[in-house]
């Protein structure tokens, strides 16, 4: 069993310009009553003061949102995408800035952050340029053609009360907040208080390019202090995080029957296929599991391979995984980071460590690297996993994968299907017409063909979220954006109405709209 190389840290002090953090951290909607020290996940050390957002706070945030909406709301859609806009043109000229804000408030490798970057450019891109189309009123078929004029007008909803994750704080924040503004709504947003000051970043960017500055608030501090009002006081609710935190969500805005979309935890699965290409299955393995230390709601931790495939495939994997470089450079060479708290090492531990003592086999890593930063877990690979071990079925969210043999489809559709979640999913094959009937009969939200995760979660035309335990309604395509809005009917009767005209009795009235019905059928119309 090898261990990964480490790369030497040549880069800039872990740390932010004070008059960045000054900035910034001004961003968060508090009385400055109270304050949290963020430590850097690379070296422990703090990293930013940030002040806490009481219960009041929050409440006062949602009354000035609530007021600025109604402006916002008020202008067309072409004026409130223009923000976005010129987001992404800013977004590429000060890169590196925001790549290191990532890296220094989560821990990850710069290559991960990247991923984070380019979702907020691309995504808003796409929601700026599709906007006004998916909002504009659509005329509907009516129930008498001719007589009947419907139209469909989508209004905003409100304030959205969004609660964005630690693991992916820029991507899953700003990425759906966009779509929420320019469907005319405005934002109390919550993100997890060691990663803020990514979405602050990004907030007072936006505000620079012209957002007005009350539609977006951002709150910060124990969900156990401010949740109640967060969510108490909104119109809609969009959660990304644990299964757990979901169906608490769900409990409290359902006696007020307020819309919400959850997207939660996953086991994902990843097959390998007996004529898949063993190297570019290897490599992708790689990525698919341990991108941002395996801490991606869509990361693969549980992989099947062909029986035929599997003495070539698994030995290769685990050199790749034992060859991996780690490291805390704000720069590209370490291909994996560390992990982002200290809570997480523990589970991730406590995961290996169990199933090693029952009888699990490591292939590669398998412990906790402190000789890199206090939080840094090597890549690990197991086989011989078995039920009674906790990372069998339960989510590790850590740089951990289990491997399985399998001998034939039904079989591996089966053990891929068997488990709560519903997720995300990895097919790999030479032949992509049967990887896809393949994906067909996984329940997950989304399915990659020769590819981890990224295929689908960044073709933003096409929703993305989970079945079963792993959430509720969607981001991405059009329901992205429209779920953040409330869908109204408007329908005007012309010429005649829905009853008999004049002295015509019911029962002619009857047969004249049945022999309707046969017309409208025999000539298409409905």
């Amino acid at each position: 069993m090898a261990s990964p190389t480490v790369r030497a840290d040549g880069a800039a002090a872990h740390e932010l310009p004070p008059n960045l953090l000054d900035r910034l951290v001004a961003r968060v909607a508090s009385d400055g009553a109270g304050s949290a020290t963020v430590p850097a996940p690379f070296t422990g050390k703090p990293l930013a003061t940030v002040p806490l957002s009481t219960a009041d706070d929050v409440r006062r945030a949602h009354e000035r949102a609530r007021a600025a909406q109604r402006e916002w709301a008020a202008l067309p859609v072409r004026e409130r995408v223009k923000p976005f806009l010129r987001l992404a043109d800013t977004l590429v000229a000060r890169r590196e800035e925001i790549l290191d804000v990532i890296q220094l408030e989560t821990g990850k490798a710069r290559r991960h952050a990247l991923e984070e970057f380019l979702d907020v450019a691309l995504c808003s891109l796409y929601y700026a340029r599709r906007a006004a189309k998916l909002l504009k009123p659509q005329r509907r078929q009516g129930m008498m053609p001719g007589l009947t004029r419907v139209q469909e007008l989508r209004h905003p909803k409100g304030v959205v009360a969004l609660i964005a994750p630690w693991n992916y704080p820029f991507a899953l924040g700003a990425s759906d907040i966009a779509p929420a503004l320019m469907a005319g709504n405005a934002v109390v947003h919550k993100p997890d208080t060691q990663t803020c000051l990514s979405s602050l970043w990004v907030l007072d960017l936006l505000v620079e390019l012209g957002l007005p500055e009350d539609v977006w608030q951002i709150v910060v501090g124990d969900p156990a202090e401010i949740g109640d009002p967060l969510i108490g006081e909104a119109d809609y609710v969009s959660f990304t995080g644990s299964t757990r935190g979901g169906k608490a969500i769900a409990e409290k805005v359902a006696p007020r029957l307020v819309g919400y979309s959850l997207e939660l935890g996953g086991k994902n699965p990843m097959i390998v296929m007996a004529d898949a290409d063993v190297e570019r299955a290897a490599r992708g393995a790689v990525r698919a599991c341990f991108t941002n230390a395996g801490q991606l709601c869509i990361s693969i931790e549980r992989m099947y391979v062909h029986e035929d495939v599997y003495d070539r495939f698994v030995p290769r994997l685990a050199e790749l995984v034992a060859g991996m470089k780690l490291g805390t450079g704000l720069d590209f060479e370490a291909e994996m980071g560390s992990l982002t708290y200290e809570r997480q090492l523990d589970a991730v531990t406590a995961h290996v460590d169990q199933a090693v003592a029952a009888g699990a086999t490591v292939l590669a890593g398998g412990k906790a690297r402190p000789d890199i930063g206090p939080l840094f877990y090597e890549p690990t690979v197991l086989t011989d996993v078995t039920t009674d071990m906790d990372l069998c079925a339960g989510e590790t969210f850590g740089p951990v994968v289990s491997i399985y043999k399998y001998r034939d489809e039904d079989e591996v559709v089966e053990r891929a299907n068997d488990t709560a979640y519903g997720l995300n999913a990895s097919v790999w094959t030479k032949n992509a017409a049967a990887g896809r009937r393949l994906a067909a009969r996984i329940q997950a939200g989304t399915v990659n063909v020769n590819d981890g995760y990224g295929a689908a979660f960044a073709s933003y035309d096409a929703p993305m979220g989970g079945m079963k335990q792993s959430g509720v309604g969607r981001r991405h395509g059009a329901e992205g954006l429209l779920k953040f809005t409330e869908v109204q009917t408007i329908a005007s009767q012309h010429y005649m109405d829905l009853e008999p005209p004049g002295n015509v009795g019911y029962d002619t009235f009857a047969g004249f709209m049945a022999n309707g019905i046969r017309l409208m059928k025999k000539l298409r119309i409905k």
